[in-house]
């Protein structure tokens, strides 16, 4: 009997002491689980707050219709000896310059601002903004030499300088990631760049300057960007007009971003984009093909050879063809 008893009393003490540390183990489990959640509802409140800044600076930015131009990186904050070596005084009043051997810079973009003064800042916009998708590939325009890849936190964040073999230099700005470097040589259509939003930017889109000599060229009077062409194959500089666009039919010319959309059925915003419906004619590209080209033009490869008298499957990069 009593040794029943000191079995039985034993059981009940083990069963104790077994409580005891479940016990433990869940209030320490518990402590843990609300620290964690403490945590948790911190980084929630700090996310809340950023998503807030962030939509506010969104609203504020909209409420303008047009962005403060950014500073020309020839005259502020560069010295002029090491990124602006041309001197007015040797610039030629007249220079025609070879343009025909162009890629664009983007396959898809809107033009969300373009060349010119404007009064709301007192200073001129000297290239053209086009509006484009988060890490879109940027090409260099012509052939050329990269002059230079940096950072400018107050203007055009990540930008890169080209300087082109037809004398022509060309600036790409709001730039997410460099791929060339300085010095290296780069053909037209090469990528040269992700699009991006640094620097001085409410969204995602390309600057682009083409300039002579220090002369910042309207990039318009080079190329058609709704039909994503060059207007000829030369384009004359000249000291008096290199400010003004140039079109040879009014459906093409450009008066404001908001007039292209309304006359394309679209609405004005982030992510309403150009595309190449429009053109007639096509710059074959290294590794396109005709399958390729038909597809991004919607129409055939039967139609595509009709128009272009093409008897076999292969096409040469650079050649000009009709898609419409």
């Amino acid at each position: 009997m009593r040794k029943n008893l000191r079995y039985t009393l034993t059981a009940i003490f083990a069963m104790v002491l077994t409580a005891l540390s479940f016990n433990t183990e869940a209030q320490n489990l518990q402590s843990v689980k609300n620290k964690a959640h403490a945590n948790l509802l911190a980084k929630q409140n700090n996310i809340k707050d950023q998503i807030k800044a962030e939509k506010t600076q969104e609203l504020a930015a909209s409420l303008y219709e047009e962005e403060e131009p950014e500073p020309d990186i020839y005259e502020e904050g560069w010295e002029s000896g090491l990124v602006n070596p041309f001197n007015k005084d040797d610039v030629p009043a007249r220079k025609v310059i070879d343009v025909s051997g162009y890629e664009m810079p983007l396959d898809r973009y809107r033009v969300s601002s373009h060349y010119g003064y404007r009064p709301r800042f007192r200073r001129v916009h000297k290239g053209i903004d086009l509006a484009c998708p988060m890490g879109d590939t940027v090409r260099a325009v012509f052939d050329g030499k990269v002059r230079l890849t940096k950072y400018e936190r107050g203007g055009f964040g990540f930008y890169v300088i080209v300087r082109h073999e037809n004398g022509l230099e060309t600036v790409y700005g709001h730039l997410s990631k460099f791929l060339v470097q300085p010095n290296q040589y780069v053909k037209a259509g090469t990528p040269i760049a992700l699009s991006g939003s640094t620097g001085r930017s409410t969204g995602p889109h390309l600057h682009l300057e083409t300039r002579f000599m220090g002369y910042a060229i309207n990039p318009e009077a080079i190329f058609d960007f709704e039909n994503q062409t060059a207007h000829t194959d030369s384009y004359t500089f000249n000291k008096s007009n290199y400010t003004e666009s140039r079109s040879y039919s009014p459906g093409t010319r450009y008066t404001s971003s908001k007039n292209y959309s309304k006359r394309h059925g679209r609405k004005a915003g982030k992510n309403s984009y150009s595309r190449s419906a429009s053109r007639s004619t096509h710059k074959v590209r290294s590794g396109e093909s005709l399958s390729s080209i038909a597809s991004r033009n919607g129409t055939t490869v039967a139609k595509l050879k009709r128009l272009n008298g093409i008897r076999g499957n292969n096409i040469q990069a650079g050649k000009v063809i009709k898609v419409k």
